[in-house]
């Protein structure tokens, strides 16, 4: 009856037809424009055939339908709001076509069916769901929500309480709380769905169920008055706005026009959510949320070209214990890559296995681990004094202090201990690799893994490749990061190496700052409003103040033109008064530890009164404005630098290495992404405003031709 690239429709018994989605040459199936005219024409053809009783929806993949072609947002996001609304609530005459179809339906969702792939389920009037599957509308993780009417439907086949709270968390649902919300009606096991979902037709084809006023409720309005629906929302939106991200209008606009549109019928709600959707759409969330998305789609298929070229690390080792080494080795072991962890000191050994030990009795009490799953993980990490087994090993990673001469020596000896071929790698956060491996005869197998700490937290780990490091030593690397489940970003070897000499600048901003009168407490304030979990003092606090300003200094030195050692720096004042942050109870706040042992922040005068001796001129108030100006402008610098010299490849890596390493505000996608949201002609009359706080508000001349040409970082 039709065929299509991503669609057949095919005939079956007694006056029944298949509409089976099979995207060709693909593994999963999702809505394309092309997909979804595919499906405009499909139901065409359904609906001027008098022969056809009824509508069997399938899919032949593992998955129903994993939602839109992200890919497709780019272009489509750039027209005028009212436009994207216009265009969105086209497309869902066509999803109402089908919905409106004079036979009975009935889809069988197995795998996924999210996002757009729910909004079609939905369109029939019934649904067969496999106990495997899951549902859900994870739209907001995009700045988004759905717009081909699942919002709509949701609402009337959910209630409008649920519908608020799928549409606002994203989170997928099982097949069981998908039966209870009225999602689904019935759920089989997946090798009877299609027989389930067959005879559910039959029986609705026969008249044995109303599928016409299944149909019909989601035509009309909810039945609620505009009184209850006005409750539901404020009882809602504390919890909504507690959740969302700073800055990620999403899931608040969807509440208030579900609230809406639950008093109107199909149409009218329709036009809601599709002038919501044209709205959210324009926000700077959505664009650097989608963006962050398919940098992710990046990276993973560049992971798996390093996974071709590199070596499988089947067993691993840490040189290095302690609470470093320990978080290394119970990352590894959590993820079924085994691990011996070797020190010199038997206390190191411990703390490091204590650790591990820790990081697990939490998983258990989390629920996510069973006891005896724990203690086989716990077991597949080997303390050790000696070298044992080392001979064995794929990969080590050398977690000792921070210290040039002790690396050297450590590794030149450990060296004679592995395999040629056997991959080292330092998790050195500030020494430059290529300093490092002077004395290593395997130079080539040399590579850099530096950690965020606290490392089963954090998920960005630099690799970085020194000068004389293999492509092969990389690609393993990064293929054993990714079996930790960690993100990792490739990086040439350089001073401060990507993320760390990306927030120096803006460091040493906050530095300029607070010597120019600033409060240091309404720096943060500013930069905390402007979406950074935590603003620069609090941050030197929790880094600790004498390791951040160590770290600054040797980072500083590499790049002494954009950033010269600053005089009445703060940070150094704090280090004088022996005021290291949340380690020693004091900083530029006080620190106390709550019941939970968790330090708690108060107000610090002393701190207050040793800043304003850096500032001769007194204290100054300065706008919100222009504090983020002169936060934010060396970061994009110094991003924009990075990236010509080649330290990284791509905006994407560069981008994704801020999100995940230092917080950069979500909403803003990374410092690239931000630049482009602002536009460069922007950032470059900006960075001239700044230009006489010298040479870190300097753009470079790439910069400059990108303003001239109206060139961005990353394409539509």
């Amino acid at each position: 009856m039709f065929q299509g690239e991503s669609i057949e429709v095919l005939p079956l018994q007694d006056g029944l037809v298949e509409l089976r989605f099979d995207r060709r040459g693909e593994a999963i199936n999702k809505l394309d424009a092309r997909t979804v005219d595919e499906f405009r024409q499909a139901t065409e053809r359904i609906a001027a055939s008098p022969d056809v009783r009824g509508v069997l929806v399938t899919s032949a993949k593992d998955v129903f339908i994993v939602g839109a072609d992200i890919t497709e947002f780019g272009a489509t996001f750039q027209q005028a709001e009212a436009d994207i609304a216009r265009g969105v609530r086209a497309s869902n005459e066509l999803f109402n076509a089908f919905e409106d179809l004079k036979v009975p339906s009935v889809v069988a969702i197995n795998g996924f069916a999210l996002g757009g792939g729910l909004e079609l389920a939905m369109l029939a009037p019934l649904r067969v769901m496999a106990d495997t599957a899951q549902v859900g509308v994870p739209e907001v993780k995009l700045g988004l929500f759905p717009g081909f009417g699942g919002t709509v439907r949701l609402s009337r086949l959910a209630g409008l309480a649920t519908a608020i709270d799928w549409v606002a968390s994203g989170k997928p649902a099982k097949a069981p709380a998908a039966l209870a919300a009225g999602v689904t009606d019935e759920v089989a096991a997946p090798e009877a769905l299609r027989d389930r979902a067959l005879a559910l037709l039959q029986r609705a084809v026969r008249g044995e169920i109303d599928w016409r006023a299944a149909q019909q409720r989601k035509r009309a309005p909810l039945a609620l008055s505009k009184q209850e629906a006005g409750a539901l929302v404020e009882t809602a939106r504390t919890q909504v706005a507690a959740r969302s991200g700073k800055h990620q209008p999403a899931a608040i606009i969807a509440l208030e026009m579900m609230a809406e549109a639950a008093g109107r019928d199909r149409a009218g709600a329709l036009d809601l959510e599709s002038a919501a959707f044209g709205r959210v759409a324009k926000t700077q969330a959505a664009a650097s949320l989608v963006q962050a998305f398919l940098n992710d789609q990046a990276l993973k298929k560049l992971y798996k070209r390093h996974a071709r070229e590199g070596r499988q690390v089947k067993q691993a080792a840490v040189l290095g214990a302690g609470i470093m080494g320990g978080g290394i080795a119970y990352t590894s072991a959590l993820r079924g890559t085994p691990v011996r962890m070797k020190d010199i000191a038997q206390p190191q050994l411990d703390l490091g296995m204590a650790e591990a030990g820790k990081q697990l009795a939490k998983q258990v009490k989390n629920g996510r681990l069973a006891q005896a799953k724990a203690d086989a993980i716990r077991a597949s990490i080997v303390p050790q004094l000696d070298e044992a087994g080392f001979d064995s090993v794929d990969c080590v990673v050398e977690a000792v202090v921070e210290n040039l001469e002790v690396k050297r020596k450590v590794l030149a000896a450990l060296e004679g201990s592995v395999k040629p071929g056997t991959v080292i790698a330092s998790n050195t956060s500030s020494l430059r690799i290529d300093d490092i491996a002077q004395p290593l005869a395997r130079p080539e197998d040399f590579v850099g893994m530096h950690f965020f700490n606290p490392v089963p937290v954090m998920q960005l780990v630099e690799v970085i490749q020194g000068a004389k490091t293999s492509n092969a030593a990389v690609s393993t690397a990064v293929g054993y990061a990714v079996a930790m489940g960690k993100t990792p970003i490739v990086v040439k070897d350089c001073p401060g190496f990507l993320v760390n000499r990306i927030l120096t600048p803006y460091i040493n901003a906050f530095v300029q700052l607070v010597a120019d009168g600033a409060d240091f407490e309404a720096v943060d304030r500013a930069m905390e409003a402007f979406g950074w979990p935590m603003g620069p003092a609090y941050l030197q606090d929790v880094v600790g103040m004498d390791v951040g300003a160590h770290v600054g200094d040797v980072i500083a030195a590499g790049y002494p033109q954009r950033m010269p050692a600053l005089e009445r720096n703060a940070v150094k004042l704090m280090v004088a008064n022996k005021r290291y942050g949340q380690k020693n109870g004091a900083g530029f706040y006080r620190y106390e530890n709550d019941p939970t042992g968790r330090p708690r922040k108060s107000a610090a005068p002393e701190a207050h009164a040793l800043v304003a001796t850096l500032q001769p001129q007194g204290r100054r108030d300065f706008a919100d404005t222009e504090i983020v100006e002169r936060m934010m402008l060396p970061m994009v610098v110094e991003a924009a630098h990075a990236l010509e010299d080649g330290v990284v490849a791509t905006p994407a890596e560069l981008d994704m290495a801020l999100l995940l390493g230092v917080g950069f505000p979500a909403y803003a996608g990374g410092a690239l992404k931000y630049a482009d949201w602002l536009g460069l002609d922007r950032v470059v009359a900006l960075c001239d405003k700044h230009a006489a706080l010298g040479a870190p508000y300097v753009p470079t001349a790439r910069m400059r031709e990108m303003a001239a040409r109206k060139l961005r970082y990353y394409p539509v």
